[in-house]
């Protein structure tokens, strides 16, 4: 068995992890993150191009044989977040408890898994936010998980977009497979008509949240709220700058998550 070490910028490893999906790796596990460096450790039947991926550092071994999938699916464990939501990897038949709402983890071509920090605060803002009937726009949609925490929520109308071709696919056959109403297209918040979704989730980087935040306040109904994450706390203060101060931040693992409210 090729065992694959690497360290990684924090803010790169839901992309790496995708990344190493598509590569063909048996199982991935975290090792360590500590909001700014985080070490994962990948299992390949043998050793894989990885060139292109944003790593610190990367060294590939070979190990004893073991049951590297067993192993690395053991790392995967439940979890609850915020009030409403129970995480479960995709492979459990893991009930939520009474109350919450059952969403799996599915590692595989497209980031978001509901595994990292920053989309699981996203999840409970989302929760925070989210009224019946809301339309609402997953920005950088990835996985499809927060369309899927928001149809769960009682969104009227989802859609959710990402400017990755090979992500949309993806979320869209999870929508099917989940049965969830949701429309996916390639693209950004810039191709949302003027004041049409009272929620936008952003679970994407400081950088891009700081570019679209135009785009975000043109598209959110008035008192619309937008969930900005996917960024560390270092970067909390530059995106409260781009948008007004924001409301009361979410922290978790050293990384944050806002809300705005626009205008009413």
């Amino acid at each position: 068995m090729h065992v694959l070490d690497i360290e990684c910028r924090a803010a790169d490893q839901d992309l790496i992890v995708a990344e190493l999906w598509e590569r063909g790796t048996l199982g991935i596990t975290e090792v360590d993150n500590d909001g700014e460096t985080a070490r994962l450790r990948a299992f390949f039947e043998k050793e894989t191009d990885i060139s292109g991926l944003p790593s610190i550092r990367a060294a590939w071994r070979i190990e004893e044989e073991r049951d590297w999938i067993a192993v690395a699916q053991s790392q995967w464990q439940s979890v609850s977040v915020g009030s409403r939501f129970f995480l479960v990897p995709w492979w459990s038949g893991q009930q939520a408890p009474a109350g919450r709402i059952r969403l799996e983890m599915q590692p595989g071509l497209a980031c978001g898994t509901g595994w990292h920090a920053a989309t699981q605060l996203a999840l409970e803002a989302l929760e925070r936010s989210v009224k019946p009937g809301d339309a609402v726009l997953d920005l950088g949609t990835g996985s499809g998980l927060l369309s899927i925490a928001a149809a769960r929520l009682g969104a009227g109308r989802v859609y959710a977009c990402d400017i990755d071709p090979d992500a949309v696919p993806v979320a869209r056959e999870r929508f099917r497979s989940e049965r969830v109403q949701a429309s996916a297209f390639v693209g950004s918040v810039d191709a949302v008509r003027e004041k049409t979704v009272a929620v936008v989730a952003a679970n994407i980087s400081a950088e891009a949240l700081i570019g679209l935040a135009g785009e975000i306040r043109r598209a959110l109904l008035p008192g619309g709220i937008a969930i900005l994450s996917g960024f560390p706390e270092s970067d909390l203060p530059s995106v409260r700058n781009a948008y007004d101060g924001g409301g009361e931040a979410l922290e978790k693992d050293g990384w944050a998550a806002l809300p705005w409210q626009a205008p009413s």
